[in-house]
């Protein structure tokens, strides 16, 4: 029993290391356009067939990997230039049906260019069970491959003067004009970063649910639990909060509501949060005069 939740934690922490991927690039949109960004796991799955596309060619696997991220940040830079820019100041409901239909319309250009078939996705890791059989080596090394890219992420906005340029654009855009900050610029190098995140974590995740074109609709919807679980504008709130839901995720899964319903559990999340603490455990209450 003991070795069993045991396990369980550890591979929760595995997946959960995924979903906090993903549940970071929704924040750094949501800081940049206060809206949660619904295309964020298709651009993530688009990310992952052209690695796949690329190691078919015979590229090496990180070489490929290379490829996807750094083609992901500009696919992601191009839309904020391109269809977020003239938005900056719609509606909040015209926003939304953007990223509705950018969702859709993403979804279908995977199933068209690279079809519907459910594909194989290769590891780069070892096939074997590590850490005394807790593990495989699949989710150590995509565990390790996350926690690095959440320590760059983390020293790149806390270190350099592009990140401090780009948490002060997201944070009071008005302030950073007035200093000289390029805030257009910086929330569309945020999105492309955002993108950039988001391959990894399709990447990391492929091989474990296969690859099509609806591979990251359940993961997105954990990672959004996740995301509010932390707090929607922390972006530490939103790793810690990944991290959590995949624990919970695989602990309920095994022992509370079985293996078929464990998507449920991230509906409870989201719900009991927005009932009960909308700011999340690590949100900050923002208060607008009216």
């Amino acid at each position: 029993m003991l070795q069993g939740v045991i396990h369980q934690i550890m591979s929760g922490i595995a997946t959960g290391g995924i979903y906090a991927s993903v549940a970071l690039a929704l924040v750094m949109i949501y800081q940049a356009t206060h809206h949660v960004n619904f295309a964020q796991g298709e651009m993530a799955t688009f990310s992952t067939y052209i690695a796949l596309t690329c190691i078919n060619l015979g590229f090496p696997y990180w070489v490929a990997f290379a490829i996807a991220v750094v083609i992901s940040f500009f696919i992601g830079l191009a839309i904020e230039r391109i269809l977020m820019r003239p938005l900056a100041n719609a509606p909040v409901l015209a926003s939304v049906g953007v990223f509705v239909g950018l969702l859709l319309i993403i979804n279908s250009l995977s199933g068209w260019f690279f079809d519907y078939t459910i594909k194989q996705f290769p590891s780069p890791f070892p096939d074997r069970p590590m850490l005394g059989g807790y593990l495989s080596g699949h989710e150590l090394g995509s565990t390790a491959v996350t926690l690095i890219v959440l320590i760059l992420v983390y020293l790149f906005f806390r270190h350099t003067r592009l990140g401090l340029a780009m948490r002060a654009a997201a944070f009071n855009p008005t302030s950073a004009r007035l200093v000289g900050v390029r805030v257009g610029w910086m929330l569309a190098l945020g999105w492309g970063l955002a993108a950039a995140i988001g391959a990894v974590a399709g990447c990391m995740v492929a091989p474990v649910v296969f690859l099509d074109p609806n591979m990251m609709s359940g993961i997105l919807l954990y990672a959004f639990a996740g995301a509010l679980l932390g707090g929607i504008d922390n972006p530490l709130g939103a790793v810690l909060g990944g991290f959590a839901v995949g624990v919970i995720e695989n602990l309920g899964g095994a022992y509370l509501v079985g293996t078929e319903l464990k998507l449920t559990l991230a509906l409870v999340i989201i719900v009991a949060v927005l009932t009960v603490r909308p700011t999340g455990l690590m949100g900050r209450k923002v208060y607008s005069r009216v």
